[in-house]
């Protein structure tokens, strides 16, 4: 039987003893175990049925930690984790021995961060261990904002969701590399490229999916819907797609009095590109829950937040 509720003690006393629970973060929620306990962690991939080749990210409650879980820790490093942690910023930096092979993949690096969610800080301090904690859904699939999402997807495989309302930012973290003196951008995320380059001018992005990837969320077809979901121009798309069940997932317009659209969800009518962020994958998963054939988007203006909604609509719409 799964739990939806508030009770740190009870978090903490699952996780203590090997077992799962789902947490949130400011991102999405988190499908949590002990980061240093490779069973548990072997668990997470077993209930998201996720490759073994895919690394988790690994949740921490201070700054300090850096120096606890990674052999170095680069000066950039240190003053991006001062500006934005706690907050939606995982740096990949190599690791120490006590974090386990699996949590990395068999890679020399471990993705940490310091998430900025009340409840999961709190949880955090009262642990004696970090927290590898991916998100909480299938492998693939959209990832879940809401606790009532984790519920649905994984409800019998989990004792305990951790129940912190919606999240508020709604796409994964920043991932940032270091390689020799470059400072690379890996995913794209809740804190935008230009605040990293304000902090550190020289960094640069990278961010070739690829089937082996070199940190997490970097997989090419991933946050996608079961029903198919085509991105574009919504009006060229509908031409395309005649007499099909279609729903449209758009930035700021409202299409629903379009001939041929069944359904329709707006990220933003102000055009806030952050509203649009947060709202993001609730609205896929509403129109991937529907009696529809077809999702047709549409990309946001790529600037800011806006370019990780995009790679999150790009990957979801990769075959």
């Amino acid at each position: 039987m799964t739990v939806i509720g508030s009770d740190l003690n009870e978090a903490a006393r699952l996780l203590t003893a090997g077992q799962l629970v789902a947490i949130p973060t400011e991102t999405v929620y988190g499908l949590a175990a002990n980061a240093l306990n490779p069973e548990a962690v072997l668990r997470i991939f077993e209930v998201k049925e996720r490759p073994s080749f895919d690394p988790l990210i690994v949740h921490v409650n201070s700054i300090a930690a850096l120096q606890e879980y990674a052999s170095s820790v680069p000066p950039q490093a240190l003053a991006l984790a001062q500006e934005f942690w706690p907050g939606p910023l995982t740096l990949v930096l190599p690791k120490k021995d006590i974090i386990p092979d699996l949590v990395t993949s068999g890679l020399p690096g471990v993705g940490l961060r310091m998430p900025a969610h009340p409840l999961a800080l709190s949880l955090l301090r009262q642990l004696p261990f970090p927290l590898a904690a991916p998100s909480a859904n299938p492998f693939g699939y959209i990832s879940p904002t809401l606790p009532q999402h984790v519920y649905r997807q994984l409800q019998g495989k989990i004792p305990y969701i951790l129940d912190g309302g919606p999240c508020t930012i709604g796409v994964e973290s920043t991932i940032v590399g270091f390689e020799g003196d470059e400072v690379l951008v890996y995913r794209l995320g809740g804190l935008p490229f230009e605040h990293i380059q304000r902090i550190v001018p020289g960094a640069q992005l990278r961010l070739n999916a690829s089937s082996n990837p070199a940190a997490p969320g970097m997989l090419l077809s991933h946050y996608a819907p079961r029903k198919p979901l085509l991105l574009g121009e919504i009006e060229k798309l509908l031409e395309m797609h005649p007499g099909r069940r279609t729903a449209v997932l758009s930035f700021r317009r409202d299409f629903s009095d379009i001939p041929g659209v069944s359904a329709c969800e707006v990220l933003s009518p102000s055009g806030d590109l952050h509203e649009a962020a947060a709202h993001l994958f609730a609205a896929m998963r509403r129109l991937d829950e529907a009696d529809l054939d077809l999702i047709l988007a549409e990309p946001v203006p790529d600037t800011g937040i806006g370019r990780a909604v995009n790679d999150r609509l790009r990957r979801a719409s990769a075959e």
